[in-house]
């Protein structure tokens, strides 16, 4: 099934009497395929005697991805690249209402490891023994999404990351070339944070505009990662408005390579990239794009999940803003 999801996060206090949401935690159900068998990872928790899914609460400075992807490399040693979002369930604790929000993510070559604390056991097993298992009725949840996804051949993704550079100096403050105008001090801070967003899904390639401000935006997750960085003058503001159907044509181009990738670019062509993505999803994930200006705030990021099946169709949408301090 499409899904989409959004980076808000924020709970206003009910006027009705319903819980409020006091906690916010994130975690992933990892799967794989082993023998030609179909396997999630469970983990028990020996301070609540319980069978789960990798999860835990979101830290200060935190976006929930970060969070999921956080939380299973220290519960079980694994570097994971975030799927499609899975259900967000929610259960009752002493302080109010909990909300844990998963993502699909499939493992390939790392072997887990318990870190011994929060989790001393792991268990490799098919859906159906993981649904006997699972301690809280919740947790099935996302185990159903899963499988509809995998029935519907649509597990098996990769993510296309649409970036809006981040905070540049005033237009009304910059008399030099436009391709020259920086981030301010709030953007330099902005890029970090997309930096450790975009980590969650950890996009192979970079395409960005040749500006300044769109390069400076996802310098820090290159030299991070070593993502390979191709810059294409078809994205910058200028040229798009000149042609924005060469601008159309670099967001069908992402799809040739199959892999995970980021596209970074300015506010004025993001009508052109949200309307040529939404060419290759249902009408109801095209329904969920933002369509009002500006489209995507400094530094935000659109995540489309892309069937590795037929590598046309997305298959999920989400937008997240990174923390802003």
């Amino acid at each position: 099934m499409p899904r989409r999801a959004s980076g808000k996060t924020a709970q206003l206090p009910h006027d009705d009497g319903r819980p409020v949401i006091t906690v916010y935690a994130a975690g992933a159900v990892c799967w794989r395929i082993k023998k030609e068998k179909f396997q999630v990872l469970l983990i028990h928790r020996p301070r609540y005697g319980d069978w789960s899914w990798p999860k835990g609460k979101i830290d200060p400075g935190e976006t929930l991805p970060e969070t999921a992807v956080r939380e299973v490399r220290e519960e079980v040693g694994m570097e994971i690249r975030l799927g499609i979002p899975l259900p967000t369930i929610h259960y009752p604790v002493n302080s109010g209402l909990k909300e844990v929000r998963y993502w699909a993510a499939q493992v390939v070559k790392a072997k887990p490891q318990a870190d011994g604390k929060e989790v001393d056991s792991l268990l490799w097993c098919s859906p159906e023994e993981a649904a006997e298992l699972l301690s809280n009725p919740t947790d099935r949840e996302p185990l159903r999404a899963l499988e509809e996804a995998r029935q519907n051949a649509a597990l098996q993704t990769w993510p296309l990351l649409v970036v809006r550079h981040a905070k540049a100096k005033p237009r009304s403050s910059w008399t030099r070339a436009e391709g020259d105008r920086p981030l301010a001090a709030t953007g330099l801070r902005q890029a970090l944070a997309v930096k450790e967003l975009l980590l969650a899904w950890r996009p192979r390639r970079v395409v960005t505009s040749p500006w300044l401000r769109c390069v400076a935006t996802m310098s820090p997750y290159i030299k991070s990662t070593g993502a390979k960085v191709k810059v294409v003058d078809a994205l910058t503001e200028a040229n798009h408005k000149r042609q924005p159907k060469k601008t159309a044509a670099v967001v069908d181009s992402l799809f040739d390579k199959h892999s995970p990738v980021a596209l970074c670019t300015h506010r004025p062509a993001l009508p052109t990239v949200l309307a040529r993505l939404g060419r290759h999803m249902s009408e109801e994930l095209r329904a969920a794009l933002p369509t009002a200006d500006p489209y995507l705030s400094p530094g935000e990021i659109i995540i489309c999940q892309v069937n590795a099946l037929d590598n046309a169709t997305i298959v999920s949408v989400e937008q997240y803003r990174p923390y802003d301090d």
